[in-house]
């Protein structure tokens, strides 16, 4: 049965969709853009920003949030080289002025440069990831400060992530194959590589190169699955190609070129903008990792354990995954260094070995003594295992696979050093191992 005046209704709500659509050319995960004539769009995977637990500090706004979903665009928004010109500098400012016309400037000297144009791509989308907030922008990503760590305090106001970072050409057919660039088109539409920049000829005549901090890129071997290892971390240049790293992050001279690797990004592969790292999920291997659902499931089956505290006998109790940060007075703590967990209680302050450091009373092991928390970013977790072990020093809590996975991965910091740190938190690792199998006593009754 058709109501009366239904058919109107529902073209009138399809061309707003189209309208919405086209205005909000992000489509944003969990929108109505997501759903073009009634039918569920395209999502070539997800964007997830290690050490934010599943939401920004002050809460996910539009684009600038801790996890986005990119679909297919209603129209292609996607672009490829075409013609190569080369000018002297007087000529560069005119070429760059058609704000319609996509491009990049290579400066080789004051009086020469290479100018290459792109043209459309109908077959491809792009997506754009940096810090800017301007519109070109489909993702606003900001520099990552590890929580609880000593970094907080003394980190620069300066960030070291580029206004227009890198940006990703998801093809618009199967098998929708996403890959990346380094660098992003600005308001002009143009990349801009200056005189100082690493570039150079490539053996086939074209030009390439690399921005200031670069854009690196680890592809996992064997995906992001149980039997999943982390693999090498390699440089992305503008044009797509793969170079070993620079000797730091900003030299000028490049790595060797890496022949047998590609651009194509893979299930886990982990892409660093200096200052933020973020992990790419297919739609495929997102639905093999656990839902929230589930973990909240996983959650009550441990409390309905009822775990307790060995010394105070009290029963333990593992907050909401709504509830972050708040330590609740039923909190699990562990002690990191061995694993024995505790309700909170005030002895055992080790003061000569620094602060929050305890003497564990079960077996006189002395390390810092938090609480702790489950993981509630689903998109980071290998499988859906038991929460039995937690990150150090930070207490977050998830599988024996996913901790033993993030704590191979060294995740890069600054100008030429690499961590293992807490996806979930950013924290870098400490002890043994980066992580600690969890002993909880059962009830005593």
């Amino acid at each position: 049965m058709v109501l009366e005046g239904s058919t109107d209704l529902v073209k009138s709500q399809t061309l707003d969709l189209r309208r919405s659509c086209a205005k909000n050319s992000q489509l944003v995960s969990s929108t109505a853009e997501n759903f073009i004539l009634g039918k569920e769009a395209v999502k070539y995977g997800e964007l997830i920003v290690l050490g934010y637990n599943g939401s920004l500090a002050n809460g996910d706004k539009g684009r600038r949030r801790s996890r986005l979903a990119l679909y297919k665009r209603p129209k292609a928004n996607g672009v490829k080289p075409d013609v190569i010109h080369h000018v002297s500098t007087p000529l560069v400012s005119k070429a760059l002025s058609n704000k319609g016309q996509h491009s990049i400037s290579f400066t080789l000297s004051r009086s020469h440069s290479v100018i290459v144009e792109y043209t459309h791509d109908s077959t491809t989308d792009m997506f754009q990831v940096g810090r800017s907030t301007e519109s070109m922008i489909d993702f606003v990503v900001t520099d990552t400060s590890p929580s609880g760590s000593c970094n907080n305090e003394g980190q620069s106001a300066q960030s070291t992530i580029s206004r227009y970072a890198c940006r990703i050409i998801c093809e618009r057919n199967p098998p929708y194959t996403a890959r990346i660039y380094a660098a992003g088109f600005d308001s002009s539409r143009n990349i801009f590589l200056g005189e100082r920049a690493a570039k150079w000829r490539t053996p086939d005549g074209l030009m390439d190169g690399l921005t200031t901090n670069g854009v690196l890129v680890m592809h996992p071997t064997g995906g992001f699955s149980e039997d999943s290892s982390p693999g090498m971390w390699q440089e992305i240049s503008v044009c797509g190609n793969v170079y070993a790293l620079r000797e730091s992050r900003s030299a000028q001279q490049r790595g060797k070129l890496v022949e047998n690797e590609s651009n194509v990004l893979q299930d886990g592969s982990l892409i660093d903008l200096c200052g933020a790292t973020l992990l790419w999920r297919t739609t495929e291997g997102l639905q093999h990792t656990p839902t929230l659902k589930q973990l909240e499931a996983l959650r009550q089956e441990i409390n309905a354990a009822r775990p307790q505290c060995p010394v105070g006998f009290n029963t333990l109790v593992f907050p909401s995954l709504a509830q972050r940060e708040v330590v609740d007075k039923k909190q699990p703590w562990v002690y990191v260094n061995c694993g024995h967990v505790h309700g909170y209680h005030n002895w055992g302050f080790r003061k000569e070995k620094g602060t929050n450091v305890r003497e564990c009373p079960m077996c006189r092991s002395v390390g810092p003594y938090v609480p702790l928390w489950l993981g509630c970013e689903a998109g980071l977790y290998l499988d859906a295992g038991q929460p039995t072990h937690a990150f150090g020093p930070c207490g977050h809590v998830c599988s024996e696979k996913t901790a033993k996975y993030w704590s191979q991965i060294p995740l890069p910091h600054g100008t030429h050093a690499f961590h293992a740190a807490c996806p979930f938190c950013g924290t870098w690792l400490t002890g043994e191992h980066g992580y600690i199998k969890l002993i909880f006593q059962g009830p005593v009754d």
